[in-house]
């Protein structure tokens, strides 16, 4: 159901329903996606409310049409890319990968291929690294 959002919450009872619904949970407010402790959830609460609840909050398009001026097509990784770091400016790549929910230990490309990508559509400046850390641009 909610299969590769990353949540944080507080909470260790909902912590626990929602890993049960497959969120990703994370450790820290920084890395996720949403931030369960701000949706002041009303109790009870059927499974598909709270469900549609969190996809609501997960719908990031307005934040890619701000960056693109309009709407584009990126794959998966792109968006989630552009998204955390639109929210997280100044992220380094272990960071980053975390965020992204690639270990940093495993030996993979993954995020630079996604950022070589972005960076040969839209211009070098789309994706800025200033001393190992990693923000947002100009298109």
């Amino acid at each position: 159901m909610l299969s590769d959002i990353k949540i944080y919450t507080s909470d260790t009872y909902w912590n626990q329903i929602l890993s049960d619904l497959g969120a990703v949970m994370v450790d820290s407010a920084k890395l996720a996606d949403v931030v369960f402790d701000e949706l002041q959830i009303d109790t009870p609460i059927s499974v598909m409310d709270l469900q549609n609840i969190i996809l609501s909050k997960v719908d990031n398009s307005d934040i890619i049409r701000h960056i693109f001026g309009g709407d584009v097509k990126l794959s998966n990784l792109q968006h989630r890319l552009i998204v955390f770091l639109h929210k997280n400016p100044n992220t380094n790549m272990h960071d980053l990968k975390i965020a992204l929910g690639i270990s940093p230990d495993i030996t993979t490309h993954a995020v630079e291929t996604a950022i070589y990508q972005l960076r040969k559509i839209y211009g070098h400046n789309i994706i800025e690294n200033i001393n190992g850390k990693y923000k947002i641009g100009r298109v």
